[in-house]
């Protein structure tokens, strides 16, 4: 047999599995010689990195030349629910504000804004964790959150050549210039256009990328991507202005390992490069796909940020959808996808309103991501109660809640999944899952289904 940690919740749990079993990724051999990928080096000195960057622009000139001295400029920045615990965000905005003072621009005429999207917004205690206290108080009533509801603050562009909505953050068509500091590119999800599209956008212009079959996390040709791609230019074309990006691939949750400046498209393209070699395609992990996919699932979603978890984020959202692209890559149609989670009933109602009722009252109608979107969607996305707690409080957008259980897209290909070590079996039972009080005990159940030989791969760590 095969001893392996797996993530449990707030720690891990040890599984005894086959023989057999293929162990891909994290706890087994390294993830070079397991599929080639490429390591990211910490910078030595992250401050002088950044620097660097915003001195070496692609495609663009230094903001010092960008500008004159009466010049409005914002700068945007990633939410909380980037997993960016640096300083990479503070490092940015004060260099770009040296940048600014080179020219002659003031911070008085500098605003702050968090691109939270259809996030929650943060107080000042959080925002002070990503961007430091110092910034948080020079700046007072010029750092805010976006609000993708305040219909004062939001221009509505029009619809490119495909007709896609495109709605943003007035102060991106007010300003003089424009900056957006993204703090990580997580695979090919985040970065790019994707930050300036989404996160200072609205339900609107979002939903065209928002479906179940609509996000991707692929490095390479991500359809999500080319949808970003034409919102970007046009909203660059509607303008008559070009955006400044900082785009930053880190090495590890802190540091950043490589920062790029300039504009959007030349940034994310530098991005993809080193983000192609580090992410070799999940498909080439193992040559033959597995009967049993194995994985845990931690106690973190980031959308649990300065905040709980719920069964929705734990089962669906992290355990079919940020760890789901294994099932896929690694299993075979029909194949039995077994997690491990104590996925408490817990739910924080402060932060995740909406998320309650589509559990209570939307789950028990159906499963079907498409038909929940269909049936659901546009109710929740116009709720008045919750959209109340979005502005006025710090709750996720009541759409959110429907966006989370897109994940169970998976359930076309996986044909069943288990549920390891649930607190309350009934919990997994909810949403289809099979309850079983151990690893083993899934796995046995899975062998009377594809046979006592049947192939088997577990990622010990599947989200590293």
């Amino acid at each position: 047999m095969i001893e392996q940690a797996l993530p449990y919740g707030d720690g891990t749990v040890q599984v005894e599995l086959p023989d057999r079993t293929r162990i891909v990724g994290g706890g087994g051999p390294s993830r070079r010689s397991e599929n080639g990928s490429a390591a990211v080096t910490p910078s030595a000195d992250q401050a002088r990195d950044v620097r660097t960057a915003l001195e070496e622009p692609l495609g663009l000139p230094r903001i010092r030349d960008s500008v004159s001295s009466d010049a409005r400029v914002l700068i945007a920045f990633d939410d909380l629910t980037v997993s960016s615990f640096g300083p990479v965000r503070r490092l940015a905005i004060e260099v770009v504000l040296a940048e600014l003072a080179e020219a002659g621009v003031s911070e008085e005429q500098v605003t702050l804004i968090c691109a939270n999207a259809l996030h929650r917004k943060w107080t000042t205690e959080e925002l002070a964790s990503a961007i430091g206290v110092d910034l948080v108080q020079r700046f007072g009533s010029r750092l805010m959150c976006h609000d993708a509801e305040d219909a004062e603050n939001i221009v509505n562009l029009g619809t490119t050549k495909s007709g896609y909505d495109v709605e943003i953050h007035r102060l991106v068509v007010e300003s003089d210039l424009t900056v957006y500091v993204n703090a990580q590119c997580h695979m090919g999800f985040a970065g790019g256009w994707k930050s300036v599209a989404v996160g200072l956008s609205t339900w609107r212009s979002i939903r065209w990328t928002h479906t179940p079959d609509g996000m991707s996390m692929s490095v390479r040709h991500n359809r999500m991507h080319e949808v970003f791609d034409e919102q970007g230019a046009y909203i660059e074309s509607k303008i008559g202005k070009r955006i400044f990006k900082i785009e930053t691939i880190l090495a590890n949750p802190t540091t950043v390992g490589r920062i790029w400046a300039g504009g959007v498209d030349e940034t994310r393209k530098a991005a993809l490069e080193v983000l192609e070699r580090r992410h070799p395609p999940r498909r080439g992990a193992v040559t033959e796909k597995a009967d049993i996919v194995i994985y845990g699932v931690p106690s973190w979603s980031p959308y649990a940020t300065f905040a709980g978890m719920n069964p929705i984020l734990t089962l669906i959202s992290s355990g079919l959808g940020y760890l789901g692209g294994y099932i896929e890559a690694l299993g075979k149609p029909g194949c039995s996808v077994i997690i491990t989670t104590p996925c408490p009933e817990e739910w924080d109602r402060e932060h995740h309103a909406a998320y309650p009722e589509v559990w209570d009252r939307v789950l028990p109608e159906t499963l079907d991501p498409y038909e929940i979107t269909e049936r659901y969607g546009e109710e929740f996305a116009t709720n008045a109660g919750y959209i109340e707690q979005y502005r006025n409080g710090v709750a996720f957008h009541p759409v959110h809640a429907i966006l989370a259980v897109h994940p169970l897209k998976r359930l076309k290909h996986a044909g069943r999944v288990f549920v390891a070590g649930a607190d309350d079996p009934k919990v997994p039972e909810h949403v289809g899952f099979i309850p079983t009080a151990t690893v083993e005990d899934a796995i046995k159940e899975a062998e009377r289904i594809h046979g006592s030989d049947c192939s088997i791969v577990c990622i010990p760590n599947a989200m590293g």
